[in-house]
């Protein structure tokens, strides 16, 4: 594995669509007591069935610390592999490489820099020194050259890509005051072009309400196919939700892809009753430096368009509400020759994220390991 100071687009690659061919996937094992409620047991189950269902179809990878790998090793099956792994928590899409693609089938990995979503400015915990370290463990594992790209500060979260040159963000999230305040939005996406590949990025002004990590785009609005995005949305003109849905909705109304096409937008209905915290799981939560990090009532960034693509399937957040069946059928148009899994996410969401917030795509590569 070599660390590269070179761009990708000035060496041919660029970001390939999450659902373009997967060779397989990254998470990492949840264990951190002020995320995750009574000790993550609950989480664990669920990220087990998430991995199990990954696993039918490409090669999952489970990162797991070393104090949990003979737990993580029993209770997953043994078609996924197991690597120790220091991490400060399980947000594999914000912790782990972004990979990107040339045209030969040569796969390579983006080492960001990361600051747990804002640094000291509004970050969510500190330190987050093992988890700044992991993009390029990962490479390592996967034998994949990385860039260096250490001084900007990105998470996967926060973009989405076409395959086709054009790149998704929220102007909340890239723009925030704990990211790279030294840069213009200008700067900010030059760097995303020349990382990326890209030759366009959409801009949305915002993302899913209280969503804590500055309104990542994942939570939003996602591409299905080249041209065509799901845009979380809600009729109720009194949740602060419809506001900053319609917002997005008037961009990627107005808005062109790098193919000069015009976009087809999908509604994708968030929950109708709100996703709050209850007071038995802020009670299941350890405090972080004396503080409790979640409070009963709370109202969780709760979101359908979180889903994950693996190459036969995808796999749907659930949280037994009415729209549940709704957005299983959206993406089920979206996604017709892939098996749509839906998955009960009441046990991630408490965590501050969902199935895509939790995974991260390998794309396939002439030589996998």
């Amino acid at each position: 594995m070599k660390i590269l100071s070179t761009t990708p687009k000035a060496d041919g690659f660029s970001m390939p669509a999450e659902f373009s061919p997967h060779y397989g996937c990254i998470m990492i094992w949840p264990e951190r007591h002020d995320s995750w409620q009574n000790g993550a047991y609950a989480a664990r189950k669920a990220f087990v069935r998430i991995a199990k269902a990954i696993s039918h179809s490409e090669k999952l990878t489970m990162l797991v610390s070393a104090a949990q790998y003979e737990t993580a090793r029993a209770m997953l099956p043994p078609e996924v592999r197991v690597i120790e792994c220091s991490t400060d928590d399980a947000w594999a899409r914000d912790t782990a490489p972004t990979f990107v693609k040339n045209a030969e089938g040569e796969v390579r990995g983006i080492d960001w820099g990361f600051n747990a979503w804002g640094g000291l400015h509004d970050g969510l915990y500190f330190p987050w020194d093992n988890d700044n370290h992991v993009a390029r463990k990962v490479c390592d594992i996967l034998d994949k050259d990385c860039y260096n790209c250490r001084d900007f500060i990105l998470e996967g979260g926060s973009i989405h890509s076409d395959g086709e040159g054009t790149v998704m963000t929220t102007e909340s999230c890239l723009l925030s005051g704990g990211r790279n305040p030294h840069m213009t939005k200008a700067e900010i996406e030059e760097k995303l072009c020349q990382y990326l590949g890209a030759e366009k990025v959409i801009w949305l002004p915002k993302g899913i309400y209280n969503d804590e990590t500055n309104e990542h785009v994942d939570n939003i609005c996602a591409f299905t196919a080249a041209g065509e995005v799901v845009l979380a949305w809600t009729d109720n003109e009194n949740d602060p939700q419809y506001a900053m849905s319609k917002a997005c909705l008037d961009v990627l109304q107005n808005e062109t892809d790098a193919k000069g096409r015009k976009l087809r937008v999908r509604l994708l209905y968030i929950p109708e009753k709100p996703v709050c915290m209850t007071e038995e799981e802020c009670e299941g939560l350890d405090l972080m430096d004396g503080e409790p990090t979640r409070d009963a009532g709370e109202r969780l960034a709760a979101s359908y368009v979180n889903f994950y693509i693996a190459n036969k399937a995808v796999l749907v957040p659930q949280f037994g509400d009415v729209r549940d069946k709704d957005a299983l059928d959206v993406l089920g148009e979206c996604f017709p020759d892939r098996e749509i899994v839906p998955i009960p996410a009441r046990d991630i969401i408490i965590g501050g994220g969902n199935i895509h917030c939790i995974t991260q795509q390998v794309p396939e590569s002439m030589i996998d390991n």
